[in-house]
């Protein structure tokens, strides 16, 4: 224990911090996996690419929400998060297995809310027992997530309008949304998330929204100032979908997409949390597990 250094994370952690991430997320994740579930694979090296990537992204724009415990060379635990005006997003934390239990993850989340600065905070939380009251004590209230998988039944898909696909114009927009549903646009967030999925908008006339659409077909950030305008933008991204997908993320606040994974045949589970402090669940919003 002696020897384990909490300290800001540099460029050159970036590698160790993600073997660390795999590690730990994949021992989570087979842990916690249902018996009528597949098996837990490890991140094949394009997702490790992107985690990479994503993690450069926060070092860059927000530095000292991002923090490390490190023996030596080897990162064995991580806590990176972000302050987007009013708010403050946990975007991944964990350690190690083998170094569960000694309180470096007490000292890691100590860290990043003393960057917060007692901002409005927001993150998805699993629903492991240490970590959850660890979340509680920090103030932060728990509602619990739903999840919604399988595949699309096509032919339940309806006609869709008054969408179109988005564009840098877009995002000023977008962050008012932001700002009128969380207390905070996602900023720089938006640009970076441009690059990679897909973004889909609706403009119509006082019912403004968005979804980013993954690789997959996956809506992975939703928001719109009306319920059904969401579940337009839903829709579309379930469209997209090929094979298996998931809705995640969906509080009791919005229950629209609750409604939309129905009718389109996909299975309801729960799991997880959505932790907040200083502000209700936003809705209609379905939040990102990096961005929130």
């Amino acid at each position: 224990m002696d020897s384990v250094q909490l300290r800001l994370l540099r460029e050159d952690d970036l590698q160790s911090a993600e073997r660390a991430s795999a590690v730990t997320f994949l021992e989570a994740n087979r842990r916690s996996r249902r018996v009528s579930e597949p098996e837990i694979e490890p991140r094949s090296a394009s997702v490790s690419k992107q985690w990479i990537d994503r993690i450069r992204f926060f070092l860059a724009v927000d530095p000292g929400g991002c923090w490390v415990a490190a023996d030596g060379d080897d990162v064995i635990g991580f806590a990176i998060s972000q302050n987007r005006g009013r708010v403050w997003f946990l975007a991944t934390y964990g350690v190690l297995p083998g170094h569960q239990g000694m309180g470096i993850g007490k000292r890691l989340m100590d860290a990043v809310l003393a960057h917060s600065a007692g901002r409005q905070g927001m993150f998805i939380s699993s629903v492991h027992p240490g970590a959850t009251r660890r979340y509680r004590l920090a103030g932060f209230s728990l509602y619990p997530l739903m999840w919604m998988v399988g595949t699309v039944d096509r032919s339940t898909l309806p006609v869709v309008a008054g969408i179109r696909e988005g564009q840098v114009s877009d995002l000023e927009w977008m962050d008012r949304l932001d700002q009128d549903l969380r207390g905070a646009g996602h900023g720089p967030d938006h640009g970076y998330m441009l690059d990679t999925p897909r973004l889909v908008v609706s403009r119509a006339k006082g019912r403004p929204g968005y979804v980013y659409i993954d690789d997959q077909g996956r809506g992975v950030l939703l928001a719109a100032a009306r319920p059904e305008t969401a579940q337009n933008l839903l829709w579309e991204a379930l469209a997209s979908s090929r094979g298996d997908t998931a809705v995640n993320s969906i509080t009791t606040a919005n229950e629209w997409a609750v409604d939309v994974g129905l009718a389109a045949r996909l299975d309801i589970g729960q799991e997880g949390y959505l932790a907040v402090r200083g502000m209700k669940a936003p809705a209609p919003y379905l939040a990102s597990g990096h961005f929130l």
